[in-house]
């Protein structure tokens, strides 16, 4: 079983911080998942090192991969020398293994024409993947893009026609073609290919800071590159094109290049409220 959490820590011992300053994590700290939360304004943060984006008004996201180690640090900063840093431990999970039948032998081992294509594509998702876009829609309470029975899910490896591949690292929802599909919070859509290789279908739309959404299999894309939507839109509708034996959505959620659990995300939206952050989830420290 996942364990979710709001983590506070405290800031001590740096200074003449104002009574309202606080920092505050709304977390699933386990492989695969998402932590969302606040600094002051003006504080910096890294994660094992690396300096984590933050927005003006301190709000910032992260997640953990797959297989993310048990032990991770936390360090944040006011200023060079004022820093404060806490060691968390993350929950490590057991994955299944899928075997699947029936796919083409050409998705399972590509013919060498197409790897030209594969990489193409590869880099398209990449790139998209990469962005940083100054928005805080991933600080709403996500809901589930399609209402369908959970047929796949994140972690577990797939067998292809009796051949081991990677990860699954999405949660596959069953449903007809041209079921509708909708986006799970707001944001801006930052790639819609037609008809990728693997994926057939795909979309994906930036939550903002790093986190993003990416469906696929789709049979057809409702909106375009660029486009803002709101959540619950509907953005585009179930299919089954690429490597998929029928009709599903297939829905993957990243922070940049970390694959993440799309079900954390809403397990964490049902148990609390996130925007804002609410008092309950805060702590005030004083001078």
């Amino acid at each position: 079983m996942q364990k979710f959490y709001v983590l506070l820590l405290m800031i001590a011992n740096i200074g003449a911080l104002k009574a309202q300053e606080f920092v505050a994590f709304d977390a699933a700290l386990t492989q695969g998942g998402v932590v969302r939360g606040q600094l002051p304004p003006g504080y910096t943060l890294m994660l094992n090192g690396k300096q984590i984006a933050v927005s003006p008004e301190g709000y910032f996201v992260f997640g953990f991969g797959r297989d993310a180690a048990p032990q991770q640090r936390l360090e944040w900063c006011r200023q060079p020398g004022e820093c404060q840093e806490r060691e968390i431990t993350l929950t490590q999970r057991q994955y299944d293994e899928q075997f699947v039948e029936g796919v083409p032998p050409e998705t399972v081992t590509p013919p060498k024409d197409v790897v030209a294509r594969i990489r193409q594509e590869s880099a398209l998702v990449k790139q998209a993947r990469n962005a940083s876009i100054a928005r805080l829609d991933f600080m709403q309470r996500f809901i589930q893009p399609l209402d369908g029975p959970v047929t796949g899910v994140y972690g577990s490896r797939r067998v292809f026609n009796g051949v081991p591949k990677r990860p699954h690292y999405g949660v596959d929802y069953a449903a007809p073609v041209g079921a509708p599909v909708m986006a799970p919070a707001d944001g801006e859509v930052t790639l819609v290919h037609e008809n990728m290789y693997y994926s057939g279908g795909t979309l994906i739309i930036d939550h903002g800071y790093g986190l993003s959404s990416t469906f696929i299999h789709l049979s057809e894309v409702l909106v375009k590159e660029g486009e803002h939507v709101k959540q619950g839109d509907m953005v585009a509708k179930v299919g089954k094109g690429g490597r998929a034996t029928g009709p599903h959505l297939d829905w993957r959620l990243n922070w940049h290049q970390v694959r993440l659990d799309p079900e954390l995300i809403l397990k964490l939206s049902e148990s609390q409220s996130v925007e804002g952050l609410s008092a309950q989830q805060t702590l005030t420290t004083h001078p």
